[in-house]
């Protein structure tokens, strides 16, 4: 699966997170945000069977339906594995093998396409059997329903475990990633430092990923707007400040220096932009047809006022 240097992510479409019917009104902004993303060059589109109670899945759908020839043109990742909340049942999560199965085959149904390019399993289940969970993936890969896979939220052990019971690599981990949650990032400067303990993301996962050709795909990489407009505490506002000002520099947004905070590290970070406002995603778009254009220093500038000191 070829690498590509940023996702849409569709949490965002559909409307609302209740048991409402999915409206023409949802269908045209999911459309709009669609054609957002395409425009500035995005072809991988991120869901998860419970986006919207699964009408960001069916918004989609409807959407390809109606653009023909889009669906050869993209690749179409969703997730399974999170079990909602459903009133006095609480949420939960469930990578039981029969499970997975009949998640992927209601979302095929909702998006209207008989292939997931990439599954991925949302959240750890610690009572997921590993034999199971790969039986499961390797039926829905050998019946041609499923071509890649991989995990979200997971760390190094996580993944070796399911690897060693899967007959396909897994091609993808989706991790909160972003300015504004760094611990991926500074959990590999702050070893034999007092700031460690506090540090609780599990060490190693960035490196195994990367050596093992696993995508680190980045949620969450806009940080809700936290450097763009958004900002609540001093340290996001100087922060905010020193975004505006490079961005001025450089000739782009600030939605995109946000964004290639993430891109300039060398594992190849693919952020997930989540927002369903079309000028937002195209706020992005040199994010996804330029390199990077940070230096050493700038980079560094931008993670020590993000952190609001400086590094140990």
């Amino acid at each position: 699966m070829r690498e590509h240097r940023a996702l849409y992510g569709c949490m965002g479409l559909g409307g609302s997170w209740d048991g409402e019917p999915l409206s023409a009104g949802d269908v045209a902004a999911a459309e709009a945000a669609v054609q957002a993303a395409l425009d500035v060059g995005i072809t991988m589109f991120d869901h998860a069977d419970i986006y919207r109670n699964g009408k960001a899945e069916a918004a989609f759908g409807e959407v390809l339906s109606r653009s023909a020839g889009l669906r050869e043109r993209i690749v179409l990742q969703t997730k399974c594995g999170i079990r909602l909340a459903d009133g006095d049942r609480p949420g939960i999560y469930d990578l039981r093998g029969r499970s997975i199965v009949q998640r992927v085959e209601e979302s095929l149904t909702r998006l209207r396409t008989d292939v997931i390019d990439v599954l991925l399993l949302h959240r750890p289940d610690p009572l997921a059997d590993p034999a199971d969970v790969a039986k499961a993936l390797m039926s829905l890969h050998e019946q041609g329903l499923v071509r890649h896979f991989g995990v979200s939220n997971m760390n190094a052990a996580q993944i070796d475990h399911l690897q060693a019971h899967l007959g396909v690599p897994l091609v993808a981990n989706q991790l909160e990633m972003s300015l504004h949650r760094r611990d991926w990032c500074e959990a590999g400067v702050l070893v034999n430092t007092p700031e460690a303990a506090a540090n609780g993301f599990p060490a190693g996962t960035v490196e195994h990923c990367w050596r093992n050709e696993i995508a680190l795909q980045a949620w969450g990489p806009l940080a809700q707007g936290r450097f763009t407009g958004r900002e609540e505490t001093a340290t996001e506002r100087a922060t905010a400040q020193l975004v505006a000002e490079l961005a001025a520099e450089k000739g782009t947004s600030p939605e995109t220096v946000v964004l290639w905070w993430l891109q300039r590290h060398p594992a190849g970070i693919a952020p997930v932009i989540g927002s369903a406002n079309p000028d937002r995603i195209r706020a992005c778009r040199d994010a996804v047809q330029r390199e990077p254009e940070l230096t050493h220093e700038e980079w560094y500038r931008l993670w020590i006022t993000a952190r609001g000191e400086a590094l140990p």
